[in-house]
This record gives C-alpha cells, structure tokens and sequence, in this order.
C-alpha cells in the first residue's frame, strides 16, 4: 500500500512540475457575452480568460472546481495531452518535426512531457514493486575489494619467477625480462597496499629489483566508491534508483553531442532540434517502461513485455529519426545504427554518474 501511495504522490509531483514547465494555454477559447473585470489585474474583457494574466473570468467556489484544477494541473486536461500521445507514439517524427516548425500551442512541450512521463514511470516502479532490493547484506559484493585470492596467485607467480631467475646465469638475458615482469605483478600487488609514513608504496622484489608506487597512482577514488559498494549495497541501490528520476535530465545533454555531430554538416538542424528530438524520444521511452512494468505483472507478461521493448523502441527511435530530419532511407538506416551505439555510450554514462552521485 505504501508502494501505490508513493506512486500516485510522484506522478502528482511529476505532473506540477510540468505544469510549471508548460506555457499558460487557452485563451483563445471562445467568447463571453459581455464584459467582464478580472479579479486579478482588474483588466476589463470580453471572453473566458483576461488577456493580460490568463485568469478565468468566472471562478467556482466548489470541491467540483479543486477537483477539476487536480486533474488539469497533473494531467494537462485541456486537449494538449490527447494531441501529444497519439503522435508520440505513432508518429514522433511527425510531431517533432511540427514543434519545431512552430506548433507549440497545439502540444505539450517536449520537457513538460518528459517530466511528466519519467516521475509517471517511476510512479508505476513503485507500484508494481520495482525498487531496489532491502535485503542485500555486507558482503555480498566482496568480488570488488576482496583481492586476498587474486593477490596470493600474483605473489605465488613472483616466487615462481624468481626461482627461475636464481637458476639462471648472470649474464642471461631472460634475466631481465624476468625482472620486467615481476615489476609488473609487484606493481598489481601495490596498488592494494595501504601507503607508508612518507606516502610512497616500495616493493622489493628479490633484493635485485625495486620501484616506487607513488600515491597518484592508486585509484584512491575509484576504491572508495567501491567500498561504499560493498558496505552497503541496499543503500548504494536505493541512492541509484532515487537519483535516477531526479537527474534523469542529464540524459538530454549527455546525448546532444553524439546527434549533432551526426547531423555536423546540415547546418539546417540546430542543437534545438536535436534537444527537441532527444525529450520526446525519452518521453516516449518513458511511456514505453511504464507499459512494459504494467504488463510483466500478467502472469506470462514479462516474455511479451521483453518482445515489446525490442520491437517497439528501434522502430520508433528510426521512424522519429527519419521523419524528423526528412531523411533518406539510407541515411536514416546508418544515422540508426550509430544512434544505437551512442545510447549504449550514454547509457553507460548516465550510469557512471549516478553510482559517483550515490557515493558521496
């Protein structure tokens, strides 16, 4: 029960902050007979809404009336959202290529959208009980920072290098490269060695060879990312899955480069469009989750929501990418396949950040 109330608070946050991100719209809806005073900004008009601030012209004082606010202010009621949808699921290249143009009172824009459709998605996480598990205890990822194992095999091939050295005749040059590689195992051991007093790390290696392991070298950053990992693997989970909605966003930026350097030389497509063309496929993307999370709690629905996603998700990505841009097939096609790629690239970023994000 806690699940279904936290969704339905995050889609109702979801859906004000796309309120706040959508332009006020319906002021062009008909006429009044008469004039009338805006409570307002006491401007005198004729018709539904003042001119100057957008205020309706007559208010009503009834729960019917809260109710109606409600409904508009998380699901954009007034006619947008059912323009948007139909063509954003069907037909995005149609609908990005029509916003751009300059049809923007006739649908919800695109960051209202994907505000709205991401906090929706994780709404629905809540309620169908996709959410990071409690139950994963210390310990549980020790493979990240437990090397005892990995350490006692490099020192057991050290000995068994220095033996074969010591066997060896002074002037041999397999002498050397034997000193070359034990450098580079001792290097392998050091870097999970605590440093000493005078922040260096010295490795003997048979008293004939050594280096220095300076403290830039160890990945002091990397390993305490790891060990937050480790400690507290529930609680890294949850901070990913938390800070995923709320820096959902940077999805958008990380994503802009690789679609304007596809399109480099048409100097036609500005980073609007590309901005505009990436939101409503995330949005869509959104949606697509939100269907896939609903339909894998049908008994057998897990198998159609995974042939859902891999149907639905490249043949929108290239319909909206083709028809957008005004393509041809074949530069649709290629343009396609290195979309592909760069998802996977940004995926991965995106992923990076939110674990570094969790850790400190």
């Amino acid at each position: 029960m806690s699940g279904l109330s936290d969704g339905i608070g995050t889609i109702i946050e979801g859906g004000l902050l796309g309120q706040a991100a959508e332009p006020i719209a319906g002021n062009t809806h008909g006429h009044a007979s008469g004039l009338v005073t805006c409570a307002n900004c006491k401007t005198l008009f004729s018709g539904h809404y003042c001119p100057e601030c957008g205020q309706k012209a007559h208010l009503h004082r009834s729960l019917g009336a809260i109710g109606h606010d409600i409904m508009h202010g998380v699901l954009h009621l007034d006619g947008k959202l059912w323009e948007t949808l139909p063509l954003l699921a069907f037909k995005p290249g149609n609908l990005t290529r029509r916003y751009i143009a300059g049809e923007r009172a006739r649908f919800v824009s695109p960051i209202s959208m994907f505000l709205f459709t991401v906090f929706a998605m994780f709404a629905v996480f809540q309620m169908v009980g996709i959410t990071a598990p409690t139950d994963l205890g210390e310990g549980m990822i020790d493979g990240l920072t437990d090397r005892s194992d990995f350490t006692t095999e490099i020192q057991q091939q050290i000995t068994l290098l220095e033996q074969e050295r010591d066997s060896l005749g002074k002037g041999d040059q397999r002498r050397q490269q034997i000193d070359a590689e034990m450098a580079v195992l001792g290097k392998m051991i050091g870097a999970d060695n605590e440093a000493t007093d005078d922040a260096q790390t010295r490795i003997s290696l048979g008293g004939e060879s050594s280096f220095v392991l300076e403290p830039s070298d160890r990945d002091i950053f990397g390993e305490t990312i790891i060990k937050k990992w480790r400690e507290n693997p529930s609680l890294m989970l949850y901070k990913l899955q938390s800070n995923g909605y709320k820096f959902s966003w940077l999805l958008i930026p990380l994503s802009l480069p690789f679609l304007w350097l596809m399109f480099a030389w048409r100097r036609q497509f500005k980073a609007y469009d590309h901005a505009v063309f990436i939101t409503y496929s995330l949005s869509f993307m959104s949606l697509l989750f939100i269907v896939m999370s609903i339909l894998a709690t049908i008994p057998g629905g897990a198998n159609w929501a995974a042939v859902l996603f891999i149907v639905a998700a490249p043949v929108h990505l290239y319909k909206q990418l083709r028809y957008a841009y005004g393509l041809s097939r074949f530069s649709a096609v290629w343009r396609f396949c290195v979309l592909l790629v760069s998802t996977q690239i940004v995926v991965t970023l995106f992923l990076l950040i939110l674990g570094v994000l969790g850790a400190f």
